[in-house]
């Protein structure tokens, strides 16, 4: 009788032990050191006309943060140009866009954010994401709906308008810069070569006036008093010189230099360092 007793409280014991999640081999194992029945595999997937369950747990056995989201798997386009490049299909960009009235100023070839402003309204006025980068599916809405640049539209002469030229500029091989027009001019025997935009010194910093001559260039150089990059330096007076000016580039007359004679574009101004030789004139003039 006791026996009989004794079973079904064991049997009681197993079903509970099963109700609970257990397996077989987790209870009553006695320690006698065989295996129990083999595990069944976890269900993969729901039991059908069942719910799913309300929310995932992750890898951790915690649920989802609510603020996230599954990626869809598709990446985001790939930007051609972007804010701080520098090449000749920036060049092109801002030409195309400058067709279209969206950019106002002479290329320079550098993605500022002069540059990224005029694309982002590009964007927007064409129903495109206003990312203010140059995607795929931007540059060929871009190209479609202008015509390839020419030579002059991709380097013109200068944006702003040339001042009457000093009179000491006549003669001789000259940088005749001009504070009224904010302009310099590469100047051969009273003719002009080349021309280009340039910005100042502040009220703080200004650039000297007068006549100078270049006494030494550096294709590269890095401001011993600022540490700021100097690339084709032409130094006239002191430590202040002709360079070309990323900032120049990107920030336009918002802007101001140390003293120095800023050149936004940089191509242009490599040329006219490999023309400018030590020795040569500088005219500082409004």
């Amino acid at each position: 009788m006791r026996g009989t007793v004794l079973r079904r409280v064991a049997l009681a014991a197993a079903a509970v032990a099963l109700a609970a999640g257990c397996t077989p081999d987790a209870v009553g194992g006695g320690g006698t050191g065989t295996a129990g029945p083999t595990r069944a595999p976890a269900p993969t997937s729901a039991t059908p006309g069942t719910a799913p369950p309300a929310s995932s747990p992750g890898t951790d056995g915690k649920p989802p943060s609510p603020g996230a989201t599954p990626s869809t798997g598709t990446p985001a386009p790939k930007p051609l140009m972007g804010d701080g490049d520098e090449n000749e299909q920036v060049r092109e960009l801002q030409a195309r866009l400058r067709q279209l009235d969206f950019f106002d100023r002479a290329p320079t070839g550098f993605y500022g954010k002069m540059t990224a402003g005029a694309v982002e309204r590009f964007q927007k006025r064409r129903g495109l994401p206003e990312t203010g980068s140059v995607d795929e599916a931007t540059w060929q809405r871009l190209v479609s709906l202008t015509r390839k640049p020419t030579a002059d539209e991709l380097k013109p002469a200068t944006t702003n308008k040339l001042d009457t030229p000093d009179p000491r500029c006549m003669t001789g091989r000259v940088l005749c810069i001009s504070k009224e027009s904010r302009t310099l001019a590469w100047m051969i025997d009273g003719k002009v070569v080349s021309s280009m935009d340039v910005r100042f010194g502040s009220e703080n910093t200004p650039t000297r006036e007068g006549t100078f001559s270049v006494g030494w260039k550096a294709r590269t150089w890095t401001s011993t008093i600022y540490h700021t990059p100097m690339p084709y330096a032409m130094f006239f007076s002191g430590g202040q010189a002709v360079h070309y000016s990323a900032d120049f580039a990107a920030r336009g007359y918002g802007g101001a230099s140390h003293g120095c004679v800023n050149v936004r574009d940089r191509a242009k101004l490599s040329a006219l360092f490999d023309a400018v030789k030590v020795g040569d004139k500088v005219v500082v003039h409004w």
